[in-house]
């Protein structure tokens, strides 16, 4: 995990994260890549309105956890891509409580 400060309020941490996954992972399909990218994103709910719109193909509903939502849509290319509306706050809290240190 990567931590680093919010450009427009230096204040607020942010979380990027590398995570691989099992060889025999079904989690990116329906994409045949062995690699899935994960973009942070504001407001989810209405920037899949809009991907919708423009003919994006959404593969699933959006999923709300205490750390943030995601949706994980198609491009042109087949590659499956996660949408993040973070919620770094409880992001953090949660990773800690696990143990987990960041790289700053």
């Amino acid at each position: 995990m990567f931590e680093w400060r919010q450009a427009t309020d230096s204040t607020k941490k942010g979380f990027s994260q590398w995570s691989p996954f099992k060889e025999t992972t079904k989690y990116f399909e329906p994409s045949t890549k062995q690699f899935m990218i994960n973009y942070r994103v504001e407001n989810l709910v209405a920037l899949v309105e809009e991907l919708k719109k423009e003919g994006v193909t959404v593969t699933d509903t959006i999923e709300t956890y205490d750390y943030g939502k995601f949706v994980h849509i198609m491009d042109m290319e087949g590659n499956k891509i996660e949408l993040w509306e973070a919620n770094d706050i409880v992001y953090e809290k949660m990773g800690l409580e696990l143990g987990s240190e960041t790289t700053k």
